[in-house]
């Protein structure tokens, strides 16, 4: 079973992410959009997915160099943990300034600011390739001599605490805003305004941006989300637009040293000849969120696959040691294949129907492999030929109230 505390911890965040929707509804606050909340989860899933084989070569490093290159044995206790605890958090926020200062670091965290609302939802709007951009910041930790399972725990936790703070439910919180990260900064953070970009960059703890010159008060209420805007649903080209928009530049850039340049200077440089620095503009008064409306049929829809999803990521990742490699790869396929789906129904993709009907197959057939040992066949059977037939019959009323929407707008 994976013991990972984030692992452990998902029931945990649905059922936050519910209390803060009955808040915010007796606040009289918008809060939530289905496909901007189904997308940052999304983001967050197909994270944990990919994580099961990335992790394993950053932990793998991590490791190694414990093991032979570690100055000190430091042991295991309540003190020394609270010390790694403190001093991973001091790395972290060196990892998450300078994937905010480099540009092609920036490409690893620009999923988690992507979202234009701010709610706990997006706190689980992680990406894919953050990993390969900050891992190695965390290497002094092993060579001071720091176990690396305590890492993983120190790590989890400090992902945990960071859920928390992405909601607007909650104001200033007195004496700890002097020393913890809380809402307020973190709001902070997450806004676009020139004045809050590349600001409040710790995890747990506020005290670093205070000591390195990176905090920045909440003021006026930011406005949320990238200076570029993703304009998409899909959790797959989320992590891969600002990589498309690097591919792009590098192209116009003629010198190598400039193409060098380019990656490791901030998001937004580009040569002199070419226009320079784009800095970040004020968000104007015609601003207006990317957003997609379809019938409640089709939100639905969406939420009723949505739960099974959930239960089939829950089920692979607390058992993902059990799973062959083979199994591992397969299973993540399916689920990200899904959370692509979904997009193209917020998005009305035409693609959408004939793949969709081909995933209700495919994500019918891994459910009774992975099921059939633990339900019994006949139980088992039942459920999932009752699933697709109700699948595909919602499919087929939806695309005749789509194609009836259609006609009449013509």
């Amino acid at each position: 079973m994976n013991l990972s505390p984030v692992v452990i911890a998902i029931p945990m965040y649905f059922i936050l992410m519910a209390i803060e929707m009955i808040t915010l509804r007796f606040q009289k606050h918008p809060g939530y959009r289905l496909n901007d909340a189904v997308t940052n989860i999304n983001c967050g899933v197909i994270s944990q997915v990919t994580g099961v084989f990335v992790k394993v070569i950053s932990i793998g490093i991590y490791t190694l160099i414990y093991e032979n290159l570690a100055l000190l044995q430091i042991p295991n206790n309540i003190w020394t943990f609270l010390l790694l605890f403190f001093l991973y958090d001091l790395c972290y926020y060196w990892a998450h300034r300078k994937s905010h200062e480099i540009n092609l670091f920036w490409g690893g965290h620009v999923v988690h600011h992507s979202s234009e609302e701010y709610n706990l939802s997006v706190a689980l709007r992680q990406s894919s390739t953050q990993t390969f951009w900050t891992f190695f910041f965390y290497f002094p930790l092993a060579i001071l001599g720091f176990d690396p399972v305590m890492l993983v725990l120190a790590s989890g936790i400090n992902l945990l605490y960071q859920f928390w703070i992405h909601t607007e439910a909650i104001g200033k919180m007195g004496f700890l805003e002097k020393f913890m990260n809380t809402p307020s900064h973190h709001r902070v953070h997450h806004g676009r305004n020139p004045k809050y970009i590349d600001k409040n960059h710790g995890g747990t703890f506020i005290i670093f941006d205070k000591w390195f010159g990176t905090f920045q008060e909440e003021e006026e209420t930011p406005t949320y989300g990238i200076t570029t805007p993703v304009n998409s649903w899909n959790p797959f080209w989320v992590n891969l637009a600002h990589y498309a928009t690097m591919k792009e530049e590098l192209a116009m850039i003629p010198k190598w040293g400039d193409k060098v340049r380019y990656l490791f200077n901030k998001p937004g440089w580009l040569p002199d000849y070419l226009g320079g620095y784009r800095a970040p503009k004020e968000p104007g008064k015609d601003f207006k969120k990317y957003d997609t409306v379809v019938p409640p049929s089709f939100n639905w829809y969406v939420f009723f696959q949505y739960i099974l999803l959930l239960v089939l990521t829950g089920f692979f990742l607390f058992q993902v040691n059990a799973f062959e490699w083979m199994i591992k790869v397969g299973v993540s396929a399916i689920i990200i294949w899904t959370t692509i789906s979904f997009s193209g129904i917020f998005e009305k993709r035409n693609w959408f129907l004939p793949q969709e009907i081909l995933r209700i197959l495919v994500f019918s057939t891994v459910l009774f492999l992975l099921f059939n040992s633990l339900i019994s066949i006949p139980i088992l059977s039942t459920f999932i030929a009752i699933y697709a037939l109700v699948s595909f019959a919602w499919l087929f009323k939806n695309q005749q109230q789509k194609d009836q929407i259609t006609s009449a707008s013509l």
